[in-house]
């Protein structure tokens, strides 16, 4: 559990969601415009869903992240380590955050939790995976030094169910920190 100031003066509580959360969860989820929900893994405004996620984070399953302003959940993110296999050194990270908490390095933020978080787990290599249009996340991670490794065209449906696009991009964690550091100081945060 961390407490973080935000550059509009907010405190932000970054920490893993318990079943306390459930309505809170559903309500940041439900908020988010059409357009973000769009290209979500599932939909994450069924009630069902958002309860299996924060079951997997309290068994550790997965690692997750909310970032919690006035009680009210304000930024979501996800690190998924395998464990084992071929994939064992590497993390899949995902985040989002609400529209009205975009710009003001929550984001950031969010991120770095989710890094320290992959550091404890062993992670060497960092994975992020987007839909096409997802554009602005792209440049996210490409600023921290991300690289795109594959397009897989038509390889994914959004909850439209039209066929987008995925782009898989990576980076090593440790050049991925050493990134952060410099680029948490800096004014110009892109969409986070």
């Amino acid at each position: 559990m961390r407490y973080q100031g935000l550059k509009n003066g907010d405190v932000v509580l970054l920490r893993a969601p318990t079943m306390d959360d459930k309505e809170r969860s559903q309500r940041f989820f439900e908020g988010l415009s059409p357009e973000d929900r769009r290209y979500l893994r599932v939909d994450v405004t069924r009630p069902e869903y958002v309860e299996r996620r924060i079951r997997e984070a309290e068994s550790g399953e997965i690692h997750r992240v909310v970032a919690v302003v006035d009680d009210d959940i304000v930024a979501d993110g996800a690190l998924e380590v395998t464990g084992d296999g071929w994939h064992r050194h590497q993390g899949e990270i995902r985040a989002i955050v609400a529209q009205s908490h975009r710009r003001l390095r929550l984001g950031a933020l969010l991120v770095q939790e989710l890094f320290r978080i992959a550091e404890k787990q062993e992670v060497e290599k960092v994975v992020a995976k987007m839909a096409a249009p997802q554009q602005a996340a792209v440049r996210i991670f490409d600023r921290l030094g991300f690289v795109e490794d594959a397009v897989l065209p038509d390889f994914v449906k959004d909850q439209h169910g039209q066929l987008q696009d995925l782009i898989v991009m990576s980076c090593k964690l440790d050049a991925v920190i050493r990134e952060l550091r410099d680029f948490y100081r800096e004014d110009n945060w892109p969409d986070g």
